[in-house]
């Protein structure tokens, strides 16, 4: 496929060439570089139909029952010959390089090739073929799921790659709840003697380092006045002072430290038996930025109305975007576990009717069906389809698969 730079056309060409061999009439199916795409010659077995002279060979990939494998049926003058009489020997190309050699044996009234032709059947075809002493020869592309973008294409549509390889999943459990005040960093501040107020140093809302003065009281007994000074640096978030007033051993300020919160975290039943203490937890912030994370210390033993219990999860929140009071949506990770081949869930796209990437050669870009396994939090493992190493297409991966459903490409048999 070709493709003017800076656009994305994606138009399919099957580019079918003949050359020939030993015999100086051999030629093969007709084709063109340019223009409309060519019309694909069928035998009566739904195959590719190959023609040098009078010599035909119809050349199929079948699948009903089997993995795919190529299958082949001669005639000369129209009429069948004997697999046994004919020689062949078939070679795919695929993106990235890779070459399989294909035998073939006679089975039946076909020829059978040797070898799984696995998906997608999108690769150059090159074949030879002999009988009763001239070899035939052709070439062919047949690509499917392929498409050609320019570099700076690309880029300014935000695609984006990664390599498959090993990865650590994550196997995590959704979960809601609120943001609570540490209540190890709340102090109320008391008189010590009691007394009057004179007065009031810090109001609700301000901020305060320990040790700084908050209230000034005079004595009843002494009739002499002191000072109460902050016993830990935080917020004043309760005032019950005001000048003139006994302290008569009351709630005077509350002082709340927001450096430290605390996420009550409601886990359901079904989740119930994979959450344990030691947990890690990860806590998206409303505002963006890097998540919040610490791991579940208490499992409180009663069941709430709902039936739920709480995970709590001591964080540190030293910008203090954690506000107490809010909801928020938090992932705890129950299980982790390496795998050998895993890619990011976020290139997975669908294809026919496979789960695939788009891997990438350059500035080409083709398909690969998976076989998947276990899923957890970013990655899903692969079982085959691709190989290590191979680069594929991540963020914006439904760009590729656009451009190729515009090129048309089929399904070949």
């Amino acid at each position: 496929m070709t493709r003017t730079t800076g656009t994305l056309v994606g138009t399919l060409v099957l580019v079918v060439l003949a050359c020939g061999g030993s015999d100086p009439g051999s030629g093969g199916t007709a084709g063109h570089a340019g223009g409309d795409p060519v019309a694909e010659a069928k035998g009566p077995h739904g195959g590719r139909l190959l023609t040098a002279g009078d010599f035909e060979l119809e050349l199929s990939i079948f699948e009903r029952g089997v993995p795919p494998e190529f299958r082949a049926w001669a005639r000369k003058g129209g009429e069948p010959i004997a697999p046994s009489d004919v020689s062949l020997q078939v070679q795919i190309g695929r993106l990235g390089g890779r070459v399989d050699d294909i035998a073939f044996a006679p089975e039946g009234d076909y020829l059978r090739g040797d070898t799984v032709v696995y998906e997608p059947h999108s690769f150059e075809v090159s074949i030879a073929a002999g009988h009763e002493g001239r070899e035939h020869t052709w070439h062919y592309e047949n690509f499917e799921g392929r498409t050609r973008i320019a570099p700076e294409a690309v880029r300014s549509l935000g695609v984006e790659t990664a390599v498959a390889g090993p990865a650590v999943l994550h196997d995590t459990v959704t979960v809601y709840g609120r943001i609570r005040a540490n209540p190890e960093r709340v102090r109320e501040v008391r008189a010590r003697f009691e007394g009057a107020v004179r007065r009031v140093h810090a109001d609700v809302g301000s901020t305060v380092a320990k040790g700084d003065r908050l209230l000034t009281i005079e004595s009843n007994e002494s009739l002499n006045a002191y000072s109460i000074s902050a016993p830990i640096g935080g917020v004043i978030t309760q005032r019950d002072a005001n000048p003139g007033e006994q302290t008569s051993g009351r709630l005077l300020l509350t002082i709340t430290d927001t450096s430290s919160v605390w996420a009550d975290l409601s886990v359901f039943p079904g989740d119930q038996p994979r959450v344990r203490k030691g947990n890690p937890v990860s806590i998206a912030r409303a505002a963006g930025g890097e998540p919040a994370t610490g791991v579940i210390s208490t499992i409180e033993v009663l069941a709430k109305e709902d039936q739920s219990v709480t995970a709590r999860a001591v964080l540190p929140n030293p910008d203090g975007r954690l506000v107490p009071g809010i909801f928020v949506t938090a992932e705890i990770t129950v299980g982790e576990y390496e795998v050998p081949l895993a890619v990011r869930r976020e290139g997975l796209q669908s294809f026919r009717d496979f789960t695939v990437v788009y891997t990438q050669v350059d500035d080409e870009y083709e398909v690969r069906m998976l076989d998947l396994g276990r899923e957890a939090g970013e990655y899903v493992e692969v079982l085959g389809g691709i190989e290590p190493g191979a680069r594929y297409v991540t963020a914006n991966s439904y760009v590729i698969k656009a451009d190729i459903e515009k090129s048309g490409a089929s399904h070949d048999h």
